[in-house]
């Protein structure tokens, strides 16, 4: 398969018919995982990042509304699940009411069984040509750093950059605006999601990691505005690092990892 094929999550129950959509859209080319259950199902969503989702309704340990719902409703800041993944809903119910409340819930296109292959082979491009925008436009760039949030890899001037889920969810909501001053009780809710569920220490614990991995060249990306909080800059010569901060507080854990 080419680095750049599609990958097409199927969840989907009945074993023929999800032996008969791995064979054929393999046959045209998508890369595919293939699982039975919903549990199963979000899993490889937060791990594998499939470009399109596939799901049945009915299946064994709930119905694939309620995943389709999961990624809608995720936190697309510190959540390992993309809200913007597309997912088409394959299922033998036809009435209007179960159509409407797919929609609701928050798929991107029902398709009732059985189905033809070719119109469903229409349908997974048509979507597929939204993914394709989708895995450009939500890419975060700061000079030579880069992060990809649906694969949650970040890379400095092309090398990979290992991070603690934390420390992605952090690196992640200073990119989204470059040089704006985010302050900790911001961060802290963004990132831990309440405001009992973190620290001052536990960010600054966090921040002091995440700056020594993007400054061992030598640069200085993240800074402490003091009495503020912190923001992300691109470390050209000419910009100003009038608050420049050190990690001298002790190196305790983190309260929260």
């Amino acid at each position: 398969m080419s680095d750049d094929a599609f990958t097409i999550l199927v969840v989907e129950d009945d074993d023929a018919t999800r032996t008969f959509l791995a064979d054929n859209l393999t046959a045209d080319g998508y890369e595919l995982l293939v699982t039975a259950s919903v549990n199963e199902g979000r899993r490889l969503l937060e791990r594998q990042f499939p470009d399109l989702v596939l799901v049945d309704v009915g299946l064994p340990d709930g119905s694939g509304l309620e995943l389709v719902r999961s990624v809608r409703e995720a936190d697309g800041a510190t959540s390992r699940l993309d809200p913007t993944t597309p997912i088409l809903v394959l299922s033998g119910r036809a009435d209007e009411l179960d159509r409407v409340r797919g929609f609701e819930r928050g798929t991107d296109d029902y398709v009732v069984k059985p189905f033809s292959y070719p119109e469903l082979r229409g349908r997974v491009a048509a979507l597929l040509r939204r993914a394709q925008g989708r895995r450009v436009a939500g890419r975060l760039r700061v000079g030579g750093l880069v992060l990809d949030p649906p694969s949650r890899q970040v890379t400095l001037h092309g090398e990979v950059l290992a991070l603690s889920q934390k420390e992605f969810s952090l690196l992640r909501v200073l990119a989204s605006e470059p040089t704006r001053v985010w302050t900790k009780a911001e961060l802290l809710r963004m990132v831990w999601g309440h405001h009992t569920a973190g620290t001052t220490r536990t960010l600054d614990s966090h921040i002091c990691r995440l700056r020594q991995k993007l400054g061992s060249g030598g640069e200085r990306w993240v800074l402490n505005v003091w009495g503020v909080g912190y923001r992300l800059i691109d470390p050209r010569p000419e910009v100003d690092v009038e608050s420049p901060a050190s990690c001298t507080f002790s190196a305790q854990p983190a309260a929260v990892a």
